[in-house]
């Protein structure tokens, strides 16, 4: 397939919130006018999904999703080599809190499902 019509294929996909591929594993943050994004996804098997995006310091952002069976989930950035983990949660099917960004980093949102079978998590972000 053209590269053209996968990117536009895989767009519409999780526009719906259909599942592309493995490309749709990762996920950009798109504030709303109203200053909030919310997605949902499906999650295969022993997969993963995450959404990221840059933040400035002093932000502080409302965050609160549920899943539905226990997955590991955590707010990540990387310095270099190393990731630095502002909250972080094995086994948990819902959680909520603020993140206030302390540095300017691409900040993501992710969550691993370790069971047999797919999990669908909702989330919602407010700056």
């Amino acid at each position: 397939m053209h590269k053209d019509m996968y990117a536009l294929t895989a767009a519409v996909a999780i526009a719906l919130g259909q599942p592309a591929d493995a490309a749709s594993h990762i996920v950009d943050i798109a504030w709303g006018s109203d200053g909030r994004f919310v997605h949902s996804a499906s999650v295969d098997s022993g997969k993963f999904v995450e959404v990221c995006g840059k933040l400035d310091p002093g932000a502080a952002i409302r965050w609160e999703f549920e899943a539905s069976a226990p997955v590991d989930f955590n707010i990540h950035y990387h310095v270099g080599k190393a990731a630095e983990f502002p909250a972080k949660h094995a086994q948990v099917s819902a959680g909520q809190d603020t993140l206030r960004v302390a540095v300017r980093e691409d900040y993501c949102w992710m969550w691993s499902n370790k069971s047999s079978s797919r999990v669908r998590i909702d989330v919602r972000l407010r700056r």
